[in-house]
């Protein structure tokens, strides 16, 4: 099951778990609530898996492809792992599908308070539009993701501030509704 938690507010590595003393879990009830949706599957069949090709079609997430974030295969791996980190929102949903290694979502709540999703093989996660988040590989470098859309990708990150976007609008009036 996938673990999440507040993050403390200690300077330093973004690739450290980040966690407070004492702990403060957070729950898949409360990332929900988020509008973050999470799956377990079993990425050793992710090519035939009829779990992940369910999700896939009622989600209509009709498009993918896979990238591997590690310092050998990525192009620019420490411009993009710092680009990946700058806090952001994107017009579309984002869904990952860890395939192997591991890393951390970081998501805002609806105090603005960073929460930080750990993710590893077999954990697939959906974002929603409007949401600011970031992305950063854990302390061993490396992330193999099944990256999804909704018909075309799109790559476009909006960094913040970005509450102008109709996303942003729509995704705060969700939380409204939600709180």
């Amino acid at each position: 099951m996938v673990q999440a938690w507040y993050m403390d507010d200690a300077p330093g590595d973004p690739r450290q778990p980040h966690r407070p003393d004492p702990d403060r879990p957070v729950g898949l009830e409360q990332l929900r609530r988020l509008g973050v949706l999470y799956w377990k599957l079993d990425a050793d069949k992710y090519e035939n898996d009829p779990e992940l090709e369910k999700i896939r079609r009622e989600r209509n997430y009709s498009w993918m492809d896979i990238i591997t974030i590690c310092k050998d295969t990525l192009p620019n791996y420490e411009e993009k792992i710092k680009m990946f980190y700058e806090e952001h929102l994107h017009l579309d949903d984002e869904i990952r599908y860890i395939l192997d290694g591991s890393g951390y979502f970081d998501v805002r709540d609806k105090e603005d308070k960073w929460i930080r999703i750990f993710m590893q093989k077999g954990d697939m996660i959906t974002l929603p539009a409007g949401i600011y988040h970031r992305f950063t590989v854990d302390e061993k470098n490396y992330a193999k993701a099944m990256r999804l859309f909704v018909g075309e990708p799109v790559w476009t990150a909006y960094n913040r501030p970005a509450d102008h976007f109709e996303a942003r609008g729509q995704y705060v009036k969700f939380l409204a509704q939600t709180a």
